[in-house]
């Protein structure tokens, strides 16, 4: 079946050249299209869709505030933000609201493919080490690390701690296997428990939520 993707972005001339690109393969199909957030919201209502590659700076509904209410519905989409390396605010924004993860306006079009078919796959597209980079950038935005962590780590076992922090820390789940002496079948099977005791959709909301609770701090440390 083939993966249904909606783009949306203000720009008519960029629509259609990920149109073209994605036309190309036998496992994807642009179902939808929309010139800014209000008309993806309005297009989900009657048409079936996997992913929504959604841009930021749109008329009437930006970006970030479509992908808040989008991935506030259940069984909702999933979404990939688009940005450049000067608007990471904008992806900063995108993640905390649901996305799946954010790519560069400029992307070739190999990783766009990978991308679409990672995320619909139920991975996220961003490697973590790179959201990481993002958060501290951003980390005043946060909440203070010296405020006590929230609640719903108690829920983890000591192991899953471990994990998250080092997920949190941008290291891959081989990287993590090697560094715990774990089986990389192990670690991927803590990153699934983890998911789901805090109910969250994929890891780059686990480094998200590491650093709101406090978990790591800005510079990828743990706290103390």
């Amino acid at each position: 079946m083939s993966i249904r993707v909606m783009l949306v972005d203000d720009q008519v001339l960029l629509r259609t050249g990920f149109r073209m690109v994605l036309a190309a393969q036998p496992d994807m199909e642009v179902v939808a299209e929309a010139g800014d957030g209000a008309e993806a919201i309005e297009n989900l209502r009657s048409t079936a869709v996997d992913v929504v590659l959604m841009d930021v700076r749109m008329p009437r509904l930006d970006g970030v505030e479509a992908t808040r209410r989008i991935c506030a519905e259940p069984d909702a989409p999933k979404v990939l933000i688009l940005t450049t390396f000067d608007l990471d605010e904008y992806a900063f924004s995108g993640l905390k609201a649901g996305a799946s993860g954010f790519m560069l306006k400029d992307v070739p079009p190999g990783e766009l493919l990978s991308a679409i078919r990672s995320v619909h796959s139920g991975d996220a597209v961003v490697a973590p080490s790179t959201t990481r980079r993002l958060l501290d950038r951003f980390s005043p935005m946060l909440p203070s690390a010296n405020k006590p962590r929230h609640k719903e780590l108690d829920r983890l076992t000591d192991r899953e701690r471990e994990v998250m922090l080092l997920v949190a820390q941008g290291l891959s789940n081989g990287e993590i296997a090697g560094r715990l002496v774990l089986s990389e079948a192990t670690v991927k099977t803590h990153v699934g428990r983890i998911l789901t005791k805090l109910g969250l959709r994929d890891r780059v909301q686990v480094v998200v939520l590491a650093y709101e609770t406090g978990l790591v701090r800005a510079g990828g440390g743990g706290a103390v």
